[in-house]
């Protein structure tokens, strides 16, 4: 339950990757890693992290093993689904000033709508400056939202798709109503000089703002029981908290324990933030620089076993039909691994070998860990990626193993807190073994 709390605090408090990001440095300087731009050397024992664009976050704890012996690494992404808001985003109608928005990652969007709404992100401003901005999570501040059709008149659009219900260009915020005065767009104005006045931004500052749409409101404990946790962005920010924390108990490893978190895993995992990125590859050469032991960046990456820490589907009681119920990830069972995601005939997975898998069944096993298999759904139903294939594709030994998740992509997503705690502990053993 202490686990639990902490990690509450985590995903309440880091709704975007930055917030995130930024709460991950925090801890790990409070525990004294050092920043990697300060060091010339590195021994054994070395804790030390590294934050790329404010978005991505990569620590290790040093090992006594070279690095071209290879590394432990848990990756995971720290992006979820979501609504950004436009470049030019605010418009007035009918009396309302509203917030463009263009919706990020896979989203039924008939979910978005008659819920409450907080924005979060940065303004930056021509000089330089950089304002953030959060409206809607403290209890005086004001909560946004979209709106949707009474269900009077809602007989068209009840003959859509769910698909169609709710367009994306739909998916605009309500922000006021009361104007500024009795010229052309007073509420927009009104909206605007609120902004001003509390974060000095004007309406030009919106082309360099990175503002995104969220839920409003802190996670909570779910079921009459307390056993789950209901909140926004359990995708995958369970998993990257449990593998930074699991790394934050790692102590003196064998090989150099690492933590990854990374952004767009939602779009691809492309850009400079994204796994696809070759700033992660760039980080390892430093290191092997600082080591200073000519270390090879083939035979390390070669050598390299990693966790792809990310969520898989939960078993939902209500939607059985679209499992493999022997093949499937249950809550409550403990850590889940995914030899493949995927769709289809396995298209863009990683797909583990058997030698590796057998590997990590024996770490599970001798630390009692509880473990389950799963895949993505029944074979054609659906499917869906992670990063692991990227870093496969640098000839790392690489195996998705994440926490099963109901509601997934949805503006509330739930968990179990003992499936939270067996991830956490199925991390720091495969960092220590």
């Amino acid at each position: 339950n202490d686990f639990a709390e902490v990690y509450k605090r985590y995903i309440s408090e880091g709704k975007t990757e930055r917030e995130f990001a930024s709460l991950c440095a925090e801890e790990l300087e409070k525990q004294g890693y050092q920043n990697i731009d300060n060091l010339t050397t590195l021994k054994a024992g070395d804790k030390v992290y590294a934050i790329n664009r404010n978005k991505n976050v990569a620590a290790f704890v040093i090992g006594s093993k070279p690095l071209s012996e290879g590394i432990r690494v848990l990756g995971a992404h720290i992006d979820s689904p979501r609504l950004d808001i436009k470049q030019n985003p605010l418009y007035e109608r009918e009396g309302f000033a509203m917030l463009d928005t263009h919706y990020y990652g896979g989203v039924k969007k008939y979910q978005w709508v008659t819920i409450p709404l907080s924005l979060h992100g940065v303004v930056v401003k021509k000089d330089g400056t950089s304002v953030n901005v959060v409206i809607g999570e403290d209890p005086t501040d004001p909560v946004l939202g979209i709106s949707d059709l009474l269900i009077h008149l809602s007989g068209d659009q009840m003959q859509k798709t769910a698909a169609k219900v709710i367009e994306g260009e739909d998916l605009d915020l309500t922000l006021g109503s009361f104007p500024l005065d009795d010229d052309k767009d007073a509420v927009k104005r009104n909206v605007l000089k609120l902004l001003n006045d509390k974060y000095g931004i004007s309406e030009e500052d919106f082309l360099s703002a990175e503002i995104e749409v969220v839920p409003a409101g802190p996670a909570r404990d779910y079921g009459l029981d307390r056993s789950m946790i209901a909140g926004y962005g359990h995708d995958d920010r369970c998993c990257a908290f449990s593998s930074l924390y699991a790394l934050l108990d790692c102590e003196n490893p064998e090989y150099t324990a690492c933590c990854i978190l990374v952004d767009k895993e939602e779009v691809g995992s492309i850009g400079a933030t994204g796994a696809q990125s070759k700033y992660f590859e760039y980080l390892l050469e430093d290191l092997l620089q600082l080591e200073g032991k000519n270390g090879s960046l083939r035979k390390l990456l070669t050598n390299t076993k990693m966790l792809s820490s990310d969520v898989s589907a939960g078993v939902d009681p209500l939607f059985l039909g679209v499992n493999d119920l022997k093949n499937a990830a249950y809550l409550g069972r403990g850590v889940v691994f995914n030899k493949y995601t995927g769709s289809r005939g396995k298209g863009g997975c990683n797909d583990a070998n058997p030698e590796y898998i057998a590997w990590l069944r024996n770490v599970m096993d001798e630390n009692n860990v509880n473990f389950q298999t799963a895949e993505l759904g029944k074979v054609d139903q659906g499917g869906g990626g992670t990063i692991a294939y990227i870093l496969g594709n640098l000839n790392m030994d690489v195996i998705d193993a994440g926490i099963a998740v109901l509601n997934m992509h949805a503006p509330m997503e739930i968990i179990s807190k003992a499936d939270l705690y067996e991830a956490y502990l199925a991390y720091l053993n495969f960092l220590t073994k």
